[in-house]
């Protein structure tokens, strides 16, 4: 099964079209963040037509991959995601997505999609588990920004 979305002209204005990097998929990575407070709350998918109905109807749209059909944030869970402001990376390949969210963002229930499986806590950032040396980019050479 694939997980493209249908092909179909573009919905959004050519200015905006244009600038898209999307995966062979057509698909752009939208994050979607609490406008307010900054928390990251889930990543979801995004095509042309879902970012257009994103920025046209104020809430949130994403293109389910397992589903192969569009899905607005809220209409089953009663999760809504309200959209505040919508922007593109610095490479046009991925949205940020600022949002009022109503209730959990993630469909296991929980408020955001990134607090159940902590790889590095907060305050352990650079140690090292295996000899207890601090690295800061992931490279071992300690040199900040090397991995870039």
């Amino acid at each position: 099964m694939t997980s493209s979305s249908p092909r179909r002209p573009s919905p959004l204005a050519p200015e905006i079209a244009d600038r898209l990097k999307r995966s062979a998929d057509g698909l752009l990575p939208a994050i979607a963040q609490q406008y307010d407070t900054g928390e990251v709350l889930m990543l979801g998918w995004m095509d042309d037509e879902a970012l257009h109905r994103t920025l046209t109807t104020g809430r949130c749209t994403y293109w389910s991959r397992s589903r192969r059909e569009y899905w607005v944030k809220g209409d089953t869970s009663g999760h809504f995601q309200w959209v505040k402001s919508v922007a593109l990376d610095c490479d046009a390949d991925t949205v940020l997505v600022k949002v009022d969210q109503v209730g959990a963002a993630c469909h296991t229930g929980a408020r955001t999609c990134f607090d159940a499986d902590v790889l590095l806590a907060e305050g352990t950032v650079g140690a090292d588990s295996t000899d207890g040396t601090a690295h800061t980019d992931g490279t071992g050479t300690g040199t900040p920004g090397a991995d870039q």
